[in-house]
Order: structure tokens, then C-alpha cells, then sequence
């Protein structure tokens, strides 16, 4: 999406995008600063967990729970998805990951969150934290992941599909915007500045894997006829 849309794409923006605008038929929900900081800089990419940065760390600690929950969160699912999926085998975990973090889900959690706890409460300054420790080993299952996961040449080709129907739907959509169901909208769009090709992406970016499926075989792929 970020390469096709006109000014780019990131799922941060967008969350912000909902709850500001989107929400409530239109009309935006009435958030905190700080809730609305907390969204904007929850993600990081493949940036530091733990920035030094007050322009990538949230202001809240509340905030900053949240960007370390974010990690912990993905970094144990994708993992147990990729060996579910056979994309890695539990032998290709580096022991130096699994024996400072634990050899199961229920054990990564549970050494994560309990560090991050105590860690902070230990910490003298006021920021929730991590042991130099365990937030090393979290570093390296992130970059074990990118490694041998994310840009693995199997997941590259689904990749690849799944790009080829969010471009075709996009294009599709910014060519027959009428039928962009009437939900996602704003009120006083004119106030806003929202222009169609913004509006099928408000569309896009809220469709579940599956209705993006449905709606690519609806659109591009022939129907079978049904004989009585």
C-alpha cells in the first residue's frame, strides 16, 4: 500500500486516521493527547525497542507499556506461526535466544513480562524498561526472525501474492469508488480533504485477510455457473 498510495502508507498513521476521523460513522472519537500519542508510537519496525529518542518513545508510561507489549506480542506469535507453518524447525532457534528466553511460548511470555516488570521497578529512572539481558535476547529473536522468516524465500512468494491483490483491489476501487460501501466515509469530507484514492484506502486498509480474498475472487476471478 505505501508504494501505490499517494503519500505513502503506515498502519500507525492509519490507526490514528480511525479513531480521529473514521470512528463513530465519520465523526472521530474524542481521545486523549495521550492515547493518541500512545497509538503513533507504539510500532518501531526493526528500530530500538528502548530509544533514547524522545521523538520515538511515547510520552506515557502507560505508552511505552504498549510498544513493549507490541514486540512481545508479535515476536512469540510469528515465531510459533513460522514453526506451525514449517517454515523453521524448533532446532533452528539459536540456543543463545532459547536459553535466555525459554524453549515455549508460555515461557518467553513469562520471562519477558516478568523482566519487564521487575526491570522497571528496579530502574531508578521513570520509563518502563528491560535488562540489558533479556532485551538483547528479544533483539536477536527479532532479527533471527526478519532473517529466516519474514524474508525467507517461502514467505517472499506469498508476499508477492498477497501484494498483487492489494494492488489490483486498490486499483480496482480507485476507478469504481461509487461502490465503496457508504460506512467509509466521513462527514464534512470537504473539512477533511478526502480525496477517492483516500477513501479505497480507508477501505482496503480495514478489510480482514479473508474479506480481501473474497472480494479479489468476487471481482477478478470467474464464476462458476450453477446448472438446475
Amino acid at each position: 500500500m505505501r508504494k501505490i498510495h499517494s503519500g505513502g502508507f503506515d498502519h500507525y498513521v492509519q490507526s490514528l486516521r480511525v479513531v480521529d476521523i473514521l470512528e463513530k460513522n465519520g465523526a472521530g472519537l474524542n481521545l486523549t493527547y495521550e492515547v493518541r500519542n500512545g497509538i503513533i508510537k507504539h510500532s518501531k519496525g526493526m528500530g530500538k525497542i528502548l530509544s533514547d529518542s524522545p521523538e520515538e518513545m511515547p510520552d506515557t508510561l502507560e505508552g511505552q507499556i504498549v510498544r513493549f507489549s507490541d514486540v512481545i506480542a508479535y515476536v512469540n506469535h510469528d515465531l510459533d506461526d513460522a514453526l506451525r507453518a514449517e517454515v523453521i524447525h524448533r532446532k533452528d532457534i539459536p540456543e543463545d535466544i532459547a536459553s535466555v528466553l525459554g524453549k515455549s511460548h508460555s515461557k518467553r511470555i513469562d520471562t519477558m513480562v516478568r523482566d519487564l516488570i521487575y526491570s522497571t521497578l528496579d530502574a531508578s529512572t521513570e520509563r518502563i524498561t528491560m535488562s540489558d539481558g533479556i532485551l538483547s535476547a528479544v533483539n536477536n529473536l527479532r532479527g533471527f526472525l526478519h532473517a529466516r522468516v519474514y524474508d525467507s524465500d517461502k514467505l517472499t512468494v506469498e508476499f508477492h501474492k498477497a501484494k498483487n491483490i492489494v494492488e489490483n483491489l486498490y486499483r480496482y476501487y480507485c476507478e469504481h469508488v461509487e461502490l465503496i460501501p457508504n460506512a467509509i466515509d466521513v462527514k464534512n469530507a470537504d473539512s477533511h480533504g478526502v480525496l477517492p484514492h483516500t477513501r479505497v484506502c480507508d477501505f482496503i486498509a480495514g478489510m480482514t485477510d479473508r474479506f480481501a480474498l473474497m472480494e479479489f475472487e468476487k471481482i477478478f476471478i470467474p464464476q462458476r455457473w450453477t446448472v438446475f
